[in-house]
């Protein structure tokens, strides 16, 4: 049992907080609520903030309500938008949501007693919700100022391509989330990023206009990396918590290269380790930024949690290989589609297996079979300098021939030039 407020004090992630919310919660259990809109059938990293939030105030003794929003995904949040989201299909939500519940469930302890998580889908209650029930029922509680009012609102109004009314009611759609949830579930929290406040806010004034009652509202620090870059974004794009759309040795790459100035940030909110084993691990890496202590540390924690000890495992053995003195073995032990995923972003050449029958020299092979080399003077030259290995295997001659049984899996010949330069060969049938 931890305070739940004060954890994510320390660790910087709360933003805002309603007045008395953290009296409410030293009371004994309560319930409370994030969202999550089925955008895709996956989450990424940039959920990962509120998953967090979600896993603290279970540990906190606390009952995690996850919201998917099986409607509101059809209507898109205009919060932190300059454009209106493509509507998505019913069969399209679905097919979300059913991956968004296997992953949460590899976060939170969903158990019917005590305070085990629920999943909640909003579709359930305004699947039979017709427009006049809710303009009447909801609608009449808040004004048209006071929805104008809200920041998200407002800089969608102030920019050139307005804001449809689809949009602008989102708001109350969320609000009646609140309601119905702290109606029915006797849910008194809602947690969202920053961005979120205006809504989460709506949701309590909700509750007070139509039913006199109390409920709170908490956000937490929308993350940015320290160089202006979004957070969660690579060059290739999001990095996906679902390992068929981004391998866990990607995954386990992205936290371990992340910047000195960020990782001091990041091993506080998405590790669950404590304050003091974090600031152990913050003097070890200071005395030798060089080892990457805490960028290892954040890299190992999260990568565990989002899959597996052996997907780390895994992860840790790419990495060695590729940038250390990593064993060719651990290769061969992987499938095609891993080999592929590992050399993602690299070189990659194809040469039939016919043309390598017979074997074919290093110049030959690096020069003219592939274009890795613009001529054979310069493999020799390499050679010579001692900067080229094919399968981890340094090359002394260039006229040193290779056959199928130099494949890799039957499939790979992995070649490196230098320390940090590979590229792949891929032979075909």
């Amino acid at each position: 049992m931890t305070n739940f407020v004060e954890e994510l004090r320390w660790r910087g992630m709360l933003h805002d907080i309603m007045p008395n919310t953290e009296e409410k919660l030293n009371e004994g259990m309560c319930a409370g609520y994030i969202g999550f809109d089925p955008t895709a059938d996956s989450l990424h990293v940039g959920h990962l903030t509120q998953i967090m939030t979600l896993i603290h105030f279970q540990r906190a003794g606390h009952k995690p309500f996850a919201l998917v929003g099986g409607a509101t995904g059809m209507v898109g949040d205009p919060s932190g938008k300059s454009a209106e989201r493509n509507l998505q299909t019913e069969e399209m939500v679905a097919h979300n949501l059913k991956g968004m519940k296997e992953q949460l469930s590899k976060f939170l302890k969903f158990e019917d007693e005590g305070n085990g998580a629920v999943m909640v889908n909003n579709a359930d209650w305004f699947k039979n919700f017709n427009f006049l029930d809710f303009i009447r029922d909801v609608g009449k509680h808040i004004t048209v100022n006071y929805m104008m009012a809200k920041d998200s609102v407002k800089k969608r109004l102030e920019g050139d391509t307005g804001m449809s009314f689809t949009e602008f009611t989102y708001q109350l759609v969320q609000g009646y989330d609140f309601y119905y949830l702290w109606k029915h579930y006797n849910c008194v929290l809602q947690m969202g990023g920053s961005d979120q406040w205006g809504n989460i806010v709506t949701g309590t004034e909700l509750i007070r206009r139509k039913d006199s009652g109390t409920a709170y509202a908490l956000t937490t620090q929308l993350i940015k990396k320290s160089d202006g870059t979004k957070f969660g974004k690579t060059e290739s794009g999001a990095v996906w918590l679902d390992p068929e759309k981004t391998s866990p040795y990607k995954f386990y790459q992205f936290w371990l290269n992340s910047s000195d100035s960020d990782v001091k940030t990041w091993i506080r909110i998405f590790t669950l380790k404590n304050k003091e084993e974090i600031e152990q691990l913050e003097q070890e890496h200071d005395v030798a930024p060089h080892l990457r202590i805490l960028q290892k540390a954040l890299a190992e924690d999260i990568t565990v949690r989002t899959h597996s000890k052996e997907a780390l495992d895994a992860a840790v053995k790419t990495s060695e290989f590729l940038f250390g003195n990593g064993d060719l073995e651990f290769l061969k032990t992987l499938d095609s589609k891993s080999v592929l995923e590992m050399f993602e972003g690299v070189p990659q050449f194809r040469i039939t297996k016919t043309e390598l029958a017979d074997g074919i020299d290093a110049a030959s092979l690096l020069a003219e079979k592939t274009s890795i080399f613009p001529s054979k003077g310069e493999v020799k030259k390499t050679v010579q300098g001692g900067g080229l290995s094919i399968n981890k295997v340094k090359v002394t001659e260039a006229s040193t021939s290779y056959n199928l049984s130099n494949l890799i899996s039957e499939e790979f010949i992995v070649v490196q030039k230098g320390k940090r330069n590979y590229f792949l060969i891929r032979a075909i049938s």
